[in-house]
């Protein structure tokens, strides 16, 4: 039988090291740091300073913006693991942004006030430039330079949060020579379309457009009519950069030219849908993300009914994802050919009105 001895836990030179000389009073404890040896230290003109209740930091001078970062977020994960990805805490909003390093919110800096999320049962107040975020769902944390930061939908939508609250006059600041935090206010635009762009564009942050679509609807930011319309805008160009990949596959696999966005009615002229691509005369219909073209549970009822119409009405309807057809296209092509050759059932003669 073999036996896994524990490791000890970090010295306080190391601890020191991987947060960045910035740790809390429970740490010290631990290490045998008695609580009027701290008090000592952070007298005035002492080696240390107190950055947060029961946080401190080992040096005298400025805090580095990185240690504002790791004081916000071991104030709020009081208790949590030793490991730089603690538990019960992620920093999210402009500060986070400003971790990933988007080039669309101020630099790290230049950032006044941290908004860190908490469980919603924590009992923990604001302190200093933190700002105290509650959710009931459960935490999930990335590592952005050892700090636990909410994943990139999660940290845009409270952003934008705070931007667009009526009123909110510290959400992004620029530093000022008299430390006054310029924020974005009435005649100022929000930078949201680029917030969004970014988001989606950098590989390396890893957010999918459906993610953030959930996020922003789940936050209730869709109500504000700029972000309803930079996420329709992100929409769009989406489904467009998709289709322009099918209609090539369609090509490719000597497929005729559908009919791209026809609007199909009854001869009475009710409405059925607005499919994605369309061939009449075999009665085939595509959709590509559908859930994409919509971000209301109204439009999606609405979307989900045209479906249901044109499958009512003998019309084959293929649905298909922009991740399949990337990861798959062989697989999408093959079955594009497969719907062409055995076509609608008993197709009801439609009019067809071209997009």
């Amino acid at each position: 039988m073999s036996y896994r001895i524990p490791s000890p836990p970090p010295s306080l030179e190391e601890l020191a090291k991987r947060q960045q000389n910035v740790v809390t009073a429970s740490q010290l404890r631990a290490r045998g740091v008695p609580a009027r040896v701290i008090t000592e230290h952070c007298r005035r003109g002492g080696p240390w300073q107190r950055l947060l209740p029961r946080v401190y930091l080992l040096q005298s001078g400025e805090p580095t913006p990185e240690q504002r970062m790791w004081a916000a977020l071991l104030y709020a994960a009081q208790n949590g693991r030793e490991e730089g990805r603690r538990e019960g805490a992620v920093i999210t909003g402009t500060a986070a942004l400003a971790l990933y390093g988007f080039a669309a919110v101020p630099r790290l800096p230049a950032v006044t006030g941290v908004d860190v999320l908490v469980p919603r049962q924590r009992r923990l107040k604001d302190a200093g430039e933190v700002r105290i975020r509650r959710t009931e769902r459960e935490l999930v944390a990335r590592s952005v330079h050892g700090l636990a930061c909410a994943p990139v939908a999660r940290a845009v939508a409270d952003a934008l949060a705070e931007w667009t609250a009526d009123g909110a006059t510290e959400a992004v600041a620029g530093g000022s020579g008299d430390g006054a935090a310029p924020a974005f206010g009435a005649g100022v635009a929000l930078p949201i379309r680029e917030v969004l762009r970014e988001a989606v564009s950098r590989p390396e942050i890893r957010c999918t457009v459906r993610e953030l679509a959930a996020e922003l609807t789940e936050s209730g930011l869709v109500g504000d009519a700029r972000v309803r319309a930079a996420l329709d805008e992100l929409l769009a160009s989406e489904r467009e950069a998709v289709l322009e990949r099918l209609e090539a596959l369609v090509d490719e696999w000597l497929l005729p030219a559908p009919l791209a966005g026809p609007e199909l009615r009854m001869r009475g002229g009710t409405y059925i849908a607005v499919p994605d691509l369309y061939w009449p005369q075999e009665g085939v219909a595509v959709e590509v993300d559908s859930d994409l073209r919509c971000v209301s549970e109204g439009e999606a009822a609405w979307v989900r009914g045209g479906q249901h119409r044109m499958e009512y009405l003998g019309i084959r309807v293929v649905y298909l994802s922009g991740a399949r057809l990337a990861a798959e296209p062989d697989a999408v092509g093959a079955e594009l050919r497969e719907a062409f050759r055995e076509g609608g059932t008993d197709v009801v003669e439609l009019l067809v009105t071209e997009g």
